[in-house]
């Protein structure tokens, strides 16, 4: 194990969906935080991975059985017994339930731990542990690459990182929002285009156009006019965790064009490691508000 003195711990829509009790599932004391960075103080005889005084983050998954098909694939995130690193049973103190990073320290098991490059701003770097490799996910998976055409839709905590990440790897971008006021923030970011989703004339005429939309909206809505502007063989990726949608989706929209509806849930240990060493590479980082 590391123990580990949590330095900063960003503030994810997921920990607002367990505040506000939005999945009625809350057991307390609830301690949120999945956004986890901080300076390690201890580690055990076994630990071979981090020394003390290291730099290191930790994301939402605390604990997988490390021995089924998704584990094996470094996809930790999608074990069926993955431990969320906040609000979940503990295996080990069977009378509690895991405490986040709203905390002064954190221990947890060297392979569910990341290393923090030294490029990387220590405050700004920790909404990519949930956001940024919630993002980075699909767009690695389907590989968008130079020439690739994106579109991000919202231009929230995903969404600009969605942003950022996509144009690193040299895609074409466009936002596609509803706010209007949210133009010059996702030029700002170098998006090369946005759409007015509310503008029937302009997402008509992006239909048929991306490889890959990432859609980051957390709340019921219609999918069709999203999945209508996704090009043959691309792909609708949905990285918000929306429950139900407000519409039936019409499968004619994906069959005659072979386009495919997907989910994507933040990313495996190896996956994360491979997001904050790209994000140092590259420049990257979150627009934060620090709070103390």
């Amino acid at each position: 194990d590391v123990a580990i003195k949590v330095l900063f711990c960003g503030v994810c829509h997921t920990d607002l969906h367990q505040v506000n009790e939005d999945w009625k599932k809350n057991e307390y004391p609830l301690v949120p935080g999945h956004e986890i960075i901080g300076e390690v103080i201890s580690v055990g005889s076994k630990v071979s991975k981090f020394n003390v005084g290291d730099k290191v983050g930790v994301g939402f998954v605390a604990e997988s059985c490390k021995s089924c098909k998704a584990c094996r694939q470094d996809m930790e995130q999608h074990c069926k017994e993955m431990t969320s690193v906040c609000a979940a049973d503990d295996k080990h103190l069977k009378s509690q339930q895991t405490y986040g990073g709203y905390s002064e320290m954190i221990v947890i098991g060297q392979d569910f731990v990341v290393s923090i490059p030294s490029a990387l701003d220590l405050t700004a770097a920790a909404p990519l542990l949930c956001a940024g490799v919630t993002v980075y996910s699909p767009l690695s998976r389907y590989k968008v690459t130079k020439g690739s055409k994106v579109g991000v839709v919202g231009l929230g905590g995903l969404g600009h990182m969605g942003v950022k990440f996509a144009l690193a790897m040299g895609a074409e971008v466009t936002v596609i929002t509803h706010s209007a006021d949210k133009e010059g923030a996702a030029l700002g970011l170098g998006a090369h285009k946005v759409i007015n989703s509310e503008d029937a004339h302009q997402m008509e005429a992006y239909s048929d156009y991306f490889n890959l939309v990432l859609n980051t909206i957390p709340y019921a809505h219609d999918l069709s006019p999203y999945i209508k502007c996704v090009g043959p063989c691309g792909v609708l990726a949905c990285v918000g965790l929306v429950g139900k949608v407000s519409e039936k989706v019409d499968t004619t929209l994906l069959v005659f064009r072979g386009k495919s509806l997907a989910g994507s849930m933040c990313g495996g240990i190896k996956e994360t490691q491979e997001m904050l060493d790209f994000s140092a590479k590259h420049g990257i980082a979150a627009n934060v508000e620090r709070i103390d």
